[in-house]
């Protein structure tokens, strides 16, 4: 069988969400960089030319900046030769035309009014058209999961239309407000009395996910998540959508089960690295005084939740690569990565744990005495802070984005072949 190419440079727990997947149904897959690429891993130079390159969500930006000019032309020539390009979210978005975009889609982003309309989570009804050969058989419709989405801004009817949004589902989010436990007419109650339209209606019949030729190849563009563990209509269709571009016979396809759930908190520890182990008792920490002080919240076993301005996928991405290696056992490459960078982890790691335990109480101050005049949490300290733990949205900085960073190395490498690796 093809194996698959997943990007895994920015990807964050998104890139996580990928890998497992196509774990769980034994499908050949492969991490590679925007180096690796850059330098032939699509034409072959890894091993055999890949079936597919999927990129995983996480920002379009960043993945363009690994990427650099040498691998966009190699992802352009790859979909070009008759390669398939698969992105889910902000995979899709490097995909379209535009700014740090492949220009693989004739279509482009379109941006958000409302700020608010961006922070949109949640499973959402949608529209298939079932007459596609990337759709399966008799779904006309299903239920899929979308975590703050892009929007797609369909200019040119060459791009066929897969799916389509409908009405949100049952666990559907704007933001930290959670729209089933609101009575009904109450956000048309707020849109009248303060103007505040957080309403999801607006997407309402807008692309969910799309297709287009790109020379001899197929681009095939995501902004629901089909990837979501345990979410068994949009894991369907990515099996399906897999089979078709591996061409597997329906048989195998059909075997497939859900992605399996994924409880990150309980994965086994199979590499017992004092420095990971400190690291992840920290996090617990961090996010246990979170959920005690109304910030943070676990939304299901793999995905955290959070109140707005709270810094939660940050927590969530280190969270979750940091468990994801401690379950892995460890290779030469990784092992030598770790000797030469596991001392400064453990200090940046420190760090983090006290600043951002003070940060976070120091927001949950902020919103007791909001009410009062007292002044006594200043907004702009909060912003520093928040600066130097973890950037400003939407580009990660401060000391998270070095650890992350770190982080990814060491799970890139935990995945290598026995073969070795290109740098």
């Amino acid at each position: 069988m093809s194996s698959i190419h997943i990007y895994w440079d920015e990807s964050h727990f998104w890139g996580l969400l990928a890998a497992r997947a196509l774990t769980a149904w034994d499908i050949p897959h492969r991490l590679v960089r925007g180096s690796e690429i850059a330098d032939g891993a699509l034409a072959g130079k890894l091993g055999e030319v890949p079936a597919a390159l999927l990129v995983p969500g996480g920002r379009a930006k960043g993945k363009a900046d690994r990427l650099g000019p040498g691998g966009m032309d190699a992802v352009r020539d790859y979909v070009n030769g008759g390669g398939t390009y698969l992105g889910f979210c902000g995979g899709a978005g490097l995909a379209l035309s535009g700014p740090f975009g492949l220009g693989l889609s004739p279509w482009s982003r379109k941006g958000y009014r409302n700020r608010l309309h961006h922070f949109l989570s949640g499973h959402v009804h949608a529209s298939l058209d079932a007459a596609q050969d990337l759709v399966p058989d008799g779904m006309d419709e299903a239920l899929l999961p979308v975590w703050w989405p892009g929007r797609f801004d369909p200019v040119d009817p060459s791009v066929t239309v897969l799916a389509r949004y409908g009405e949100p589902g049952p666990d559907f989010w704007v933001a930290d407000l959670n729209l089933a436990t609101l009575p009904r007419g109450t956000m048309a109650d707020w849109e009248t009395l303060y103007g505040v339209n957080l309403s999801p209606s607006f997407l309402e019949g807008a692309p969910v996910v799309a297709m287009n030729g790109f020379g001899r190849g197929r681009v095939i563009l995501s902004y629901a998540h089909l990837e979501t563990p345990a979410s068994h209509q949009a894991n369907r269709w990515l099996s399906h959508i897999l089979g078709r571009i591996l061409r597997e016979p329906e048989s195998v396809v059909a075997a497939r089960g859900p992605v399996p759930a994924w409880d990150v908190a309980a994965r086994k520890v199979l590499w017992e690295d004092a420095v990971l182990m400190r690291a992840r008792r920290t996090m617990e920490e961090i996010i246990r005084t979170g959920s005690d002080h109304f910030l943070l919240f676990w939304r299901n076993p793999w995905l955290l939740g959070w109140r707005r301005g709270i810094p939660g996928a940050g927590v969530n991405t280190l969270y979750s690569l940091i468990c994801e290696a401690l379950a892995a056992e460890p290779n030469d490459a990784a092992l030598a990565f770790w000797r030469e960078h596991r001392d400064r982890f453990k200090v940046l790691m420190d760090l983090l744990g006290n600043g951002l335990t003070g940060y976070l109480l120091a927001e949950r101050l902020a919103m007791t005495v909001f009410h009062s005049d007292s002044g006594a949490v200043s907004k702009e300290g909060l912003r520093e802070q928040r600066r130097a733990l973890f950037g400003l949205p939407p580009e990660p900085g401060g000391i998270y984005a070095d650890l992350a960073g770190m982080l990814e190395e060491l799970y890139w490498r935990l995945t290598l072949p026995a073969s070795g690796y290109h740098s």
